[in-house]
């Protein structure tokens, strides 16, 4: 298969809660499980139907239990069983939030060797 990521993918156990942007003034918060995530982007899984190309506003918890505020381009839907699996991509992180995904990523690598 031949790999289309700008940046490695990492696992990362935690969860964020989204909502969608544009949509009015509904603001659902729905709870997701991640699967990988990149200085680029992040792939999840949840209940819910999301829109392709929508954009969706994130809270992002990561190891640190920091929170990065983030805006996900849903790219990619498979659906599986009883959920949906998303990849999305990253919409104007700041450098700084994504320095701090790959500096993780750059010592779970050097602790894995």
């Amino acid at each position: 298969m031949n790999e289309r990521r700008k940046s490695k993918r990492i696992e990362l156990e935690s969860r964020i809660l989204i909502k969608r942007l544009g949509g009015g003034t509904e603001t659902e918060e729905v709870n997701i499980d991640i699967i990988d995530v990149s200085k680029t982007g992040v792939g999840f899984s949840c209940h819910k139907p999301l829109e392709i190309g929508a954009v969706y506003e994130a809270y992002l918890t990561i190891w640190t239990k920091e929170v990065i505020h983030a805006f996900i381009e849903i790219v990619r839907i498979i659906k599986e069983a009883d959920t949906f699996s998303y990849g999305g991509i990253f919409i104007g992180m700041p450098e700084m939030d994504a320095a701090r995904i790959a500096v993780y990523d750059t010592v779970k690598t050097a602790t894995e060797e």
